[in-house]
């Protein structure tokens, strides 16, 4: 070892503690510098804890500010636990699942919900009692820890009455809760649907926050700050409760009173299992009413509902009661059809109000390869008539041979059919808001399906099995010239389609929202402003013909003369359209599997169109034996001429 060694030594040593302290003074420097904002943010949270309460929603008027979902206050039993030893605790449960009847384990359960926190009492049992939460106040050594609660719960004054509008609340999922972190926190109620859902951000209110001050060992010392919860604003709906109740009534009653009568071909007996009300203030776009049936309460779902509750409530052979058949059932839509085919014809010029055709009951398209003759729904025939007395009988001839005219107007053919352009009839389903969703403001409103030659090449390439061929034939637009074939409507479409025609071609997307107040009746925050979809003109020459024909099918020889027989006319004309379409699918030996979908369309003032009502009831025979006398009665309502409810 030479003699520099010790010094080499003491030098390498000398480096390394050098090192090691100027590491140390980088890192408290990196602490106490850089970092110390953060570490002292890191330090209050440790130190606080903060609880949120939901605040109360806001309720939900009809447009005279009837309440139609409201909230009450309910009582609730919760055990504070930070409060309590674990001898205790047990005594209180005991005492509880005795008191209550219900299991000690399902108590034991809820107390380890993972959203439960030691700075508020877990509820174990909700919707008590009062007499039994009374018991409890005045035994407080029996319940060492167990507090009642005054909760606000979801009330749906009126039941199932406009469910499918109202919607339903329930508790948030971690799908809504991802969407929104920012907003939500699990355990929150949240609408699931209909206006409950759409204006959740006006009804949802500010929630309460509480910040707590808690030791090392996370139990809470104080309270540091407690900010109350604000309500939810109130919400006004353009429905109307009375008109909403006759619609619901009076379809309800006419579906149970169809299932006693025969089919037209004597069969059997109607099955009548379904149907809708659409009513719509045609000026506005308002939703008077909107009704679904078979229905829901929406109750149900304020304090959950159990998976096998909620399976009835979705099972289409319980009749899928949660569906909102007004917004996203699909129908063909039959002869109330016939108002796009006579648009059509007489905003191209095809016809004019004054043009003829002789209606023989039969009908058969000139050279024809396969299926050539049409036959009116009895086979009778109506004699010469115009595009007016042709919608007051329903009169499939006259639209038949429409039909063709349209397939040969279109704008090229090749021999084949497979190269067939569009035409007016085409764009005039497409005026009037068919094939495409009408745009309500509480969504859920499907599009439907309008065929035409481009969709039928397109079916054919996607699923060739299922569409066998992509050509187009005369018989195609014969069939969608009186609502059937490959179409498919919703009543909302319908009622949108007949308020277009009624204004003089304004269409709307519906609206449902009227406006938004502060809550308990407080000033207005802003208001639902109809919104306009599309604007047509449509000249007299087009109009008034169709006006005429709407207005003659209640009168005289009208398909719905019967079910508006004495109706007072002096007092407020109305008019409308029979509907009878075939539903389900052919079977082998000629029978379908679903029976005829009844439908009608009102329309009234016929002098200044207010309202459209369309009514469509599955499996319930021709339109002026069951969708007509609904209108009546719903009609007779919101016009005041007839109202079932004072």
């Amino acid at each position: 070892m030479t003699v520099d060694s010790p010094r080499l030594r003491i030098g390498v040593y000398g480096v390394v503690v050098v090192s090691l302290f100027a590491a140390l003074l980088a890192r408290l420097w990196y602490l106490q510098v850089l970092s110390a904002e953060e570490f002292q943010v890191a330090a209050i949270t440790n130190a606080e804890r903060v609880v949120y309460e939901e605040a109360p929603r806001g309720r939900i008027l009809d447009r005279n500010s009837v309440e139609l979902v409201r909230n009450r206050v309910s009582q609730s039993v919760a055990i504070d636990t930070a409060e309590v030893s674990s001898a205790e605790l047990q005594t209180s449960l005991n005492n509880l699942s005795s008191l209550f009847g219900v299991e000690k384990s399902v108590l034991e359960d809820r107390l380890e919900d993972p959203r439960a926190t030691p700075y508020t009492a877990i509820t174990v049992l909700e919707e008590v009692d009062e007499v039994k939460a009374v018991h409890i106040g005045e035994r407080q050594d029996e319940y060492p820890g167990v507090v009642t609660l005054d909760v606000t719960t979801r009330e749906y004054p009126y039941g199932s009455l406009a469910a499918h509008v109202l919607g339903y609340v329930g508790e948030i999922n971690d799908t809504e809760l991802a969407a929104d972190p920012e907003t939500y926190r699990p355990g929150d109620h949240v609408g699931k649907s209909g206006v409950e859902q759409a204006y959740e951000a006006d009804l949802r209110g500010t929630p309460g926050r509480t910040v707590y001050e808690v030791g090392a060992d996370g139990v809470p010392l104080r309270v540091k700050e407690r900010t109350a919860p604000v309500p939810g604003d109130d919400v006004v709906l353009s429905i109307d409760l009375k008109v909403q109740q006759v619609a619901e009534q009076s379809l309800e009653a006419t579906l149970i009173e169809r299932r006693s009568t025969a089919t037209d071909d004597k069969t059997g007996l109607h099955k009548a299992d379904a149907g809708s009300v659409v009513v719509l203030d045609d000026t506005t776009g308002e939703v008077i009413a909107m009704a679904s049936w078979p229905t829901y309460d929406p109750g149900e779902f304020v304090d959950g509902i159990s998976q096998a509750r909620y399976e009835e409530l979705t099972d289409e052979g319980n009749g899928a009661p949660l569906t909102n058949r007004a917004t996203s059932g699909g129908y063909a839509p039959g002869s109330t059809w016939k108002l796009v085919t006579a648009t059509a014809a007489l905003q191209s010029g095809l016809i004019t109000g004054a043009s003829t055709y002789d209606d023989r009951g039969t009908y058969e398209i000139p050279d024809c390869e396969a299926q050539c003759e049409f036959q009116n729904i009895d086979g009778v025939g109506s004699g010469r008539v115009n595009v007016s007395t042709a919608l007051q009988v329903s009169s499939d001839v006259f639209f038949y041979d429409l039909g063709y005219r349209f397939y040969r107007e279109r704008e090229s053919i090749s021999e084949d059919r497979n190269e067939v352009g569009g035409n007016a009839f085409d764009d005039t389903a497409e005026q009037l808001g068919f094939g495409a969703s009408p745009g309500l403001d509480i969504g859920g409103d499907a599009a439907g399906s309008v065929a035409n030659p481009e969709q039928r090449r397109s079916l054919h390439d996607q699923y060739p099995d299922k569409f066998p061929t992509r050509a187009w034939y005369p018989g195609d637009d014969v069939n969608l010239a009186i609502g059937q074939g490959d179409l498919v409507v919703t009543p909302l479409q319908l009622a949108n389609a007949y308020a277009t025609v009624a204004n003089g071609g304004t269409r709307f997307s519906p609206n449902v929202g009227l406006e938004v107040r502060e809550p308990g009746g407080g000033p207005t925050v802003r208001t639902v402003a109809p919104r306009v979809a599309n604007q047509t003109v449509l000249s007299a020459e087009v109009r008034d013909p169709i006006m005429t024909g709407l207005s003659l099918v209640t009168t005289g020889q009208g398909t719905g003369a019967g079910a508006f027989a004495g109706w007072p006319r002096a007092d407020y004309e109305v008019g409308g359209k029979t509907g009878t379409a075939e539903a389900g699918n052919r079977q082998a030996d000629g029978t379908r599997t679903k029976q005829d979908t009844s439908l009608f369309v009102g329309v009234g003032p016929m002098d200044d169109p207010k309202y459209v009502v369309a009514v469509v009831m599955e499996q319930s025979g021709r339109g002026a034996s069951a969708a007509a006398p609904v209108a009546r009665a719903v009609m007779g309502q919101v016009s005041g001429v007839e109202p079932s409810i004072p």
